[in-house]
């Protein structure tokens, strides 16, 4: 077991990340669609949010769909790596996956819907 310290470690740990990203963006549809609506809102939230604390609540919610995308990604992955055939804990880790990335992007849409509402009014 590669036991890396310091910089090493950091290093390493960057490399394992980007590998992560590339799998997801190579492999999963889902990230893809999140990472374009990522780049498309991250500029509206800078434009539309009325300080620092709008600004980081608009762009968190976006980014919080992402990082919760990633790890349903790392669920199913996971979870077909053990075995594709069916069986019930294996659809019930998928589906609370599914769940929780539903919720982000329920939260997301809260978010921006509440910050729009304010603009109009």
């Amino acid at each position: 077991m590669n036991q890396r310290k310091g910089m090493a470690r950091i290093i390493a740990a960057t490399g394992y990340s980007y590998k992560g990203f590339k799998a997801a963006w190579k492999h999963e549809e889902a990230f893809r669609q999140e990472v374009v609506l990522l780049l498309v809102m991250a500029p509206l939230a800078f434009l539309l949010g009325d300080g620092f604390t709008e600004q980081v609540i608009l762009l968190g919610s976006v980014v919080l769909v992402v990082i919760v995308e990633l790890l349903n990604s790392a669920v199913e992955a996971i979870t077909d790596r053990v075995s594709t055939d069916y069986h019930k804990l294996s659809g019930r880790a998928k589906d609370m996956g599914s769940a929780a990335v539903f919720l982000a992007l329920f939260l997301m849409i809260l978010v921006w819907a509440i910050k729009l509402y304010q603009l109009l009014v």
